[in-house]
C-alpha cells in the first residue's frame, strides 16, 4: 500500500492568500413587532384567494378526486397602495437601496420602486410548494413570515454558478453550509424577514399541512430616472400602484 504523501506547508490552503468573489448574500432580520397586524390585515387578502380559487379546486377534485386544498397555494392581489402594510412596504424599500449600494451599485440616477408585493397561504390540506424559480425581473426579492414553524415548509436557495452545479463533487458532510454545498434552506418563523438578489435561484418545500402556513411576498427593482418621466412608465407605474424610494 502506498504511503500518502505529505503536503509541504507552503502547498496547504490555509498558506495560501484566499479571495472571495461572485458570492450570493442573503439577509435576514426578525421582525416580530409586525406579525399580528400584517396577520389581521392579511386575512381578508386571503379568504378572498381562497373563494378565487375555490371554483378551479372543485373541477379538479371532480376529475381527479376528492382531494381537498392539497397541493394548492393561495395567492392574493396586490398588497401596494393598501395603508396597513405602509410600514413593512417603508422598510424594505429602504433596506432595498441599502443593500444594493452596500454591494457596489450606482443608484445615483435609479429609483427603487416595488413592483410586486402580495400575501400567499399555502393550502391547509398539504402539499403546498414553489419550484425552483428566479425573478429575471428584479434586484432585490424577499419574504416575510406570518404563520410558519418547524413543521411547515420552508424556503430553499440555491448556487445560481452553472459551473459549479455541473461540476459538483461529493461533500464530506451535507449537514454542513460549505463552499461544496450547492443549496442551503432557511427556517421559516413569523416575524422573519430575508432579503436577496433576485436572480438567486429559490423555491419551497413541499408543506405538509399541519399547521397554516402564510408569508408576503415581495419584489423590487432599480429604475432607471431617464425612464421613469416617460408617458407609458408614468401609465404602467400607476396602474400598478407602485411604492418608490429614492436616496434621501
Amino acid at each position: 500500500m502506498k504511503k500518502k504523501k505529505k503536503l509541504k506547508k507552503e502547498n496547504k490552503p490555509d498558506s495560501l492568500v484566499t479571495e472571495h468573489y461572485f458570492t450570493s448574500p442573503i439577509y435576514w432580520t426578525d421582525k416580530p413587532e409586525w406579525v399580528k397586524s400584517f396577520n389581521t390585515a392579511s386575512d381578508s387578502y386571503i379568504k378572498q384567494a381562497r373563494l378565487t380559487n375555490l371554483e378551479e379546486i372543485k373541477k379538479r377534485n371532480k376529475k381527479f378526486g376528492n382531494k381537498g386544498e392539497h397541493a394548492w397555494v393561495h395567492h392574493s392581489t396586490t398588497l401596494l397602495g393598501d395603508s396597513q402594510f405602509k410600514e413593512l412596504q417603508d422598510y424594505i424599500g429602504a433596506t432595498a437601496w441599502n443593500l444594493l449600494d452596500g454591494q457596489g451599485f450606482d443608484l445615483s440616477n435609479h429609483t427603487i420602486f416595488i413592483t410586486e408585493f402580495w400575501v400567499q397561504e399555502f393550502g391547509k390540506d398539504g402539499g403546498g410548494h414553489h419550484t425552483l424559480h428566479t425573478h429575471y425581473n428584479g434586484h432585490i426579492s424577499g419574504f416575510y413570515f406570518l404563520k410558519a414553524s418547524e413543521r411547515t415548509s420552508l424556503p430553499v436557495f440555491e448556487d445560481p454558478r452553472p459551473g459549479h452545479v455541473m461540476n459538483l463533487l461529493p461533500q464530506k458532510d451535507p449537514s454542513k453550509i460549505t463552499m461544496a454545498s450547492s443549496q442551503v434552506n432557511y427556517k421559516a418563523k413569523p416575524g422573519r424577514l430575508i432579503f436577496f438578489n433576485s436572480y438567486l435561484p429559490h423555491m419551497y418545500a413541499v408543506d405538509n399541512g399541519y399547521e397554516p402556513f402564510r408569508f408576503i411576498h415581495f419584489n423590487i427593482q432599480a429604475v432607471p430616472n431617464a425612464i421613469i418621466g416617460k408617458p407609458e412608465q408614468k401609465t404602467w407605474l400607476q396602474r400598478n400602484k407602485q411604492t418608490c424610494h429614492s436616496k434621501k
